[in-house]
């Protein structure tokens, strides 16, 4: 099993950048990939960007062109860099990832959520 520990969400003002990380513990000696999630208030969780082992990357149309998922194998640990913030991006981020080569959209781990709040 993977466990996963999300930090550097915050309050922003719009336009502004902030850069999210996500530490991977256990049994991180197999491929794994992992992705960014969120959910707004009253809104289902929805997919953000996801980064395969060899470093693959998909992004929702609402988030291409300002965010910016990379990862470091060597430390176990993903990032999501957030830039030109808008109000509608204010949710509960969530970082997720299962075991495998590929890109994927359904995960098996889940942190416990960090929240990003932008103000308008």
């Amino acid at each position: 099993q993977v466990q996963l520990v999300e930090s550097g969400g915050g309050l922003v003002q719009a336009g502004g950048s902030l850069r999210l990380s996500c530490a991977a513990s256990g049994r991180t000696s197999s491929n794994y990939a992992m992705a960014w999630f969120r959910q707004a208030p009253g809104k289902e969780r929805e997919f953000v960007a996801a980064i395969s082992w060899n470093r693959s990357t998909y992004y929702a149309d609402s988030v291409k062109g300002r965010f910016t998922i990379s990862r470091d194998n060597g430390k176990n640990a993903v990032y999501l860099q957030m830039n030109s913030l808008k109000p509608e991006d204010t949710a509960v981020y969530y970082c997720a990832a299962r075991y495998g080569s590929g890109l994927y959209f359904v995960y098996d781990y889940w942190g416990q959520g960090t929240q990003v709040t932008v103000s308008s």
